[in-house]
């Protein structure tokens, strides 16, 4: 329930080799689940949209000056499409995921460094870069996941507002969301599997 197929084949595909053998208990399922999806890729994704929508009128901003740090992130998030494609030409799907998750970890470190919510107050300009920013790193992170977890992916694509014809791994080397696109209310993509859900 609530994205737990998504959850599940994220993390056979992330933690066991393809076609190999591995090990598989709950504990470890929801540490993936818990730990990464939801508090790694599914947070950074709801604090940047909330941030857009009570900070920016719920509406892409346009991109400003770039800073090193800001250039470094996209680098490697519109890279990943190469990153991957050897992995996944190998089968080694397990690898190919975590050139993805070392993306996710750069932008929340990112994210963190640059602390959009203290800008708003000393650079509103520089707030809406950062947030720029990291909505396109998501905007890539999302669209490598599609393979590999469809409908979620599907909807954290649906929230950045990223049009159903612009969601191809070709995509990743564009330009993104255009300034001014509307985004829908955000609502969490990768809700934690609390305790007592465990043992329903």
């Amino acid at each position: 329930r609530g994205g737990s197929t998504a959850r599940l084949r994220y993390f056979l595909l992330s933690e066991v080799p393809f076609g190999g053998d591995g090990d598989f208990s709950r504990t470890a399922m929801l540490a993936s689940c818990n730990g990464f999806l939801a508090n790694a890729v599914g947070n950074l994704c709801q604090r940047c949209c909330s941030m857009v929508a009570k900070n920016l009128k719920g509406s892409t901003p346009a991109r400003g000056a770039a800073t090193p740090e800001d250039e470094e992130l996209l680098t490697k998030a519109r890279g990943l499409a190469d990153a991957m494609r050897p992995h996944v030409d190998a089968l080694a799907l397990h690898k190919a995921l975590a050139e993805v998750e070392a993306v996710v970890r750069d932008a929340n470190r990112y994210f963190d460094a640059a602390a959009p919510w203290k800008l708003k107050k000393t650079d509103p300009e520089r707030m809406a870069e950062v947030l720029a920013v990291a909505q396109e790193a998501l905007r890539c992170i999302a669209i490598c996941y599609q393979p590999f977890m469809p409908r979620a992916a599907a909807k954290m694509l649906d929230q950045l507002g990223v049009p159903d014809d612009a969601r191809s791994l070709s995509e990743l080397s564009g330009d993104g969301v255009a300034a001014g696109v509307v985004l829908p209310k955000p609502s969490p993509v990768f809700p934690r599997i609390e305790e007592e859900e465990e043992g329903a």
